[in-house]
């Protein structure tokens, strides 16, 4: 691309690829000098001229220019960078309908649940939390929004696979460090917000001010769908500059659920809407996930699908990766995986749990917390785990820089009932609490979910996933075998 097609008064110096990182090597590379949390990126240049940036993007004036150099200088490194990704990967978004999901809970399962319906009518791409997809083909993503030029190119190539849909999980750092600016959404859904990622946003203010982003940059041309039952709902509808559509089961909605009956195995409402009233019978159980197949369907319906023709599919939606999986390898006891890591995904987890498991049983969590993030929030779900269950172990999860026994000593700081135990390996600590389980007990696996991997210092090292785990344990707890 030529730096002039997208920046006024520019020269015409070609470009081949779009750096941020000084520190990865490429070839006639456009560098954008991003102030970020930490580090500037015009303390960088240098590097980054001789890994192989050709054109330097700066905000500030500096100290050194280099022969041979273009340099550009801007209001807003940041800006410039996202309307050049944008223009660089095709502004693909202007030609799809955008579905962006944003809430503490449920992002990934109404996401991922937009996805396959629409998919029954044409195809259909997601982003977020369990990687970028196209048809059958998932790839990482490392964050659950990424980083502006990564984002792009994922979008690009979903485009080019054939998707003129997606839903996109948008993270309240995502809105925050303006990842998503040059994304052109159609459809914006809040979920809902509790206490999570304070570690960054340092308050509850802070954190709903960023998740109030989503529904100022779009226009009254595109439709925000709300959760009326979260007590942050009315601000954000205050502050919509689009049109609003609400769901919810506890206040009058826009789109309402009536009478839910809760089953071990399935879940069964009346949607009311437009003066209409649908029986809905579908295989995602608990009442938050009701919550979330309402915003599906607020969404769709607002999106112009026929509820009465998306009904016969929610009756056998597939698993979403790792959110109430319920792992049946013929045992006589329930074994639940959840990716649950906050407080209010803890008591909703809790509330279903409890509801499979008969009195006089026992539930046995498997847990842990997140390292390097949100410290405050450890002790809270070690008190829910304890409320709640009667055998804990605590385990690794991601522990980036931090002791994983440390991280577990601070989740004990919330227990007061119970005594626990720490295995820090995790496959260890699942195949005990299965070891445990007694006929109509509980085994519930919070945190990890399906995610291949555990986040240590940087980077990452593989791991098979807590649903891979219990069902290589219980196969061999069933056979007789050791495991």
């Amino acid at each position: 691309m030529i730096i002039s097609d997208i920046f006024e008064n520019a020269p015409n110096v070609k470009i081949k690829d779009i750096m941020t990182d000084s520190r990865v090597k490429m070839e006639d590379a456009i560098f954008f000098c991003i102030i970020g949390l930490v580090n500037d990126g015009h303390n960088f240049i240098t590097q980054a001229i001789e890994n192989g940036a050709i054109c330097i993007v700066h905000s500030r004036e500096l100290e050194k220019y280099y022969e041979g150099i273009t340099y550009l200088k801007v209001d807003d490194t940041l800006t410039a960078l996202n309307q050049f990704a944008c223009a660089y990967y095709g502004d693909v978004t202007s030609d799809m309908t955008v579905y962006g999901v944003t809430g503490t809970n449920g992002k990934s399962t109404v996401a991922w649940i937009i996805r396959y319906l629409i998919s029954r009518y044409k195809k259909c791409g997601y982003i977020g939390t369990m990687g970028y997809m196209w048809d059958d083909t998932v790839n990482d993503t490392f964050l659950t929004t990424p980083d502006v030029e990564v984002l792009h190119q994922m979008l690009k190539e979903i485009y080019d696979h054939g998707c003129r849909d997606i839903s996109i999980e948008v993270s309240s750092q995502g809105l925050d460090l303006r990842r998503i600016d040059a994304v052109k959404f159609d459809y914006v859904i809040f979920t809902n917000l509790t206490h999570d990622h304070l570690d960054y946003h340092g308050t509850m203010e802070n954190y709903y001010l960023a998740k109030e982003k989503m529904f100022k940059i779009v226009g009254p041309e595109q439709t925000g769908i709300v959760n009326i039952d979260d007590s942050y709902a009315q601000r954000i509808i205050k502050a919509a500059k689009c049109k609003i559509a609400t769901f919810g089961i506890h206040n009058e909605a826009d789109y309402k659920a009536n009478n839910v009956k809760l089953f071990k195995d399935h879940t069964e409402f009346e949607l009311v809407c437009k003066g209409k009233t649908y029986h809905i019978n579908t295989n995602l159980v608990a009442e938050f996930n009701v919550s979330n197949l309402l915003a599906v369907l607020a969404t769709l319906a607002e999106a112009g699908y026929n509820i009465e023709d998306l009904i016969p599919y929610l009756a056998s939606i597939p698993q979403v990766m790792g959110r109430v999986q319920i792992i049946d390898c013929g045992q006589n006891f329930n074994v639940i995986v959840d990716y649950a890591h906050t407080p209010d995904g803890y008591e909703k987890i809790y509330e279903y749990i409890n509801s499979i498991t008969e009195k006089g049983k026992r539930i046995i969590t498997v847990f842990g917390a997140h390292g390097a993030r949100d410290y405050k929030k450890r002790p809270m779900i070690g008190k829910i785990a304890d409320d709640n269950s009667d055998v804990l172990i605590l385990s690794a999860e991601d522990d980036h820089w931090e002791d994983p026994y440390e991280i577990c000593k601070e989740i004990a700081g919330g227990i007061t009932k119970n005594s626990w135990v720490y295995i820090e390996d995790r496959y260890d600590a699942i195949r005990q609490g299965i070891e445990l389980a007694n006929e109509g007990d509980t085994v519930c696996i919070l945190g990890k979910a399906a995610e291949q991997y555990f986040k240590i210092g940087d980077g990452k090292v593989f791991w098979m996933g807590d649903d891979n785990a219990a069902i290589d344990i219980l196969n061999k707890y069933i056979k007789g075998e050791e495991s």
